[in-house]
């Protein structure tokens, strides 16, 4: 199916496997970790580390689709999904462009790997096009970004990096699992790979572990041959079920999105938050960047408690909300990033990203929006010092 169906209709159809036993209407799951050969090249058998079987190669047209890319592939979890793919672009001697914001988990790989294997890298001062370009050096061979990023939602311009790096001659890397294939589609900018922990709104329900990532098929093929030796391929039985929670995608996080515009708004107006961060308030300083480019401004945001509310008392005084270490499930989460995903920085590293200790990331839901304010203003109130 080409990409002239809609968005909606490929969530659904895309990457069907044909019932041709019993016509059935969901795609058959195929458990087989073991295939007939009888000679020719091994690697074109459907083996599970290859990456390759039967429903992992249809998941993977869904997937590549709604990223408007020419393949997939599906990985155990988002940090399988950006290490192979980091690892699998980069040898030693090589240097990368990092944003300064990042996902804790992405940071501390870099931090915690690279020097193993002599990879040089660098993060950025800020989110400018300027920033990123002032870091090229003559062993520069690519720029990694995410956004909105995790957890203060800061816009990275795609048109102004991806410009950047065609001129230099260096690949373009993506996180964009807070905005989903739904708000936001990196390659119609220029940015070669695109990234998801699929364990976010992609599988969407809090019950799977998945990572995915999208380019050309020269680059996912470049990728996949680290991945055969990585590992990191995903159960069969956990593709089927991410490929019945994607039919879904759409309706899901659009109710997220429409949620979590009206939430940031009424919380940007609440006397005891002192910051609210959101790409789709014209507060934000990079609005006019996210309307550009998002198709709309996602479900995750983030806010300051003031000083007088204590954020544990908060946490345990919810009763919808649901405090938790990941996001994007159908129920809303919050989190506390200076413990959990940034938990493994430095809090040098933290007090200059601005990750305080009053920060509460919060992932709208499906919930009615009245409902989950009302949760929060009783939990802030149960707070106050």
């Amino acid at each position: 199916m080409a990409n002239k169906t809609k968005f909606s209709t490929r969530c659904v159809h895309e990457g069907e496997i044909k019932d041709t036993m019993y016509q059935g209407i969901v795609s058959p799951l195929f458990m087989s970790t073991t295939y007939p050969w009888f000679g020719g090249d091994a690697e074109k058998k459907p083996y599970p580390r290859y990456f390759n079987t039967p429903n992992q190669e249809y998941l993977s047209k869904k997937i590549a689709s709604l990223e408007n890319g020419e393949k997939a592939l599906i990985f155990t979890s988002g940090m399988a999904a950006i290490s192979t793919s980091i690892m699998a672009n980069v040898k030693t001697g090589d240097h990368i462009i990092f944003q300064d914001d990042l996902y804790g988990g992405t940071r501390n790989f870099i931090q915690t790997e690279f020097d193993k294997f002599g990879i040089q890298y660098s993060f950025t001062k800020g989110l400018d096009p300027k920033d990123f370009s002032d870091q090229i050096k003559d062993n520069t061979v690519g720029i990694y970004v995410e956004t909105p990023s995790n957890p203060l939602l800061k816009i990275v311009d795609l048109k102004s990096v991806s410009s950047i790096a065609k001129k230099n001659g260096i690949w373009t890397m993506i996180d964009n699992t807070f905005a989903s294939p739904v708000n936001q589609n990196p390659i119609d900018h220029g940015i070669d790979i695109v990234i998801h922990s699929a364990t976010k709104y992609l599988g969407g329900h809090s019950d799977i572990s998945a990572g995915a990532v999208i380019s050309t098929e020269e680059k996912i093929e470049n990728i996949l041959n680290s991945a055969k030796n990585f590992g990191g391929n995903l159960s069969d039985y956990t593709v089927w079920l991410l490929e019945r929670s994607m039919k879904t995608l759409l309706v899901r996080v659009k109710q997220q999105t429409e949620n979590a515009k009206i939430l940031a708004k009424m919380l940007d107006d609440n006397k005891n938050i002192s910051k609210v961060y959101y790409p789709g308030l014209e507060s934000h300083p990079s609005h006019s960047i996210a309307k550009e480019q998002m198709n709309d401004f996602g479900a995750m945001m983030s806010f300051d408690l003031n000083e007088n509310v204590d954020v544990y008392t908060f946490l345990k005084s919810l009763k919808i909300i649901k405090p938790g270490m990941s996001l994007a499930g159908v129920e809303t989460t919050v989190n506390f990033p200076m413990k959990t995903s940034h938990g493994l920085m430095t809090q040098k590293e933290r007090d200059v990203q601005g990750i305080g200790d009053k920060l509460i990331r919060l992932s709208a839901g499906i919930e009615s929006y009245e409902d989950l304010y009302e949760d929060l203003v009783q939990a802030i109130n149960s707070s106050i010092k």
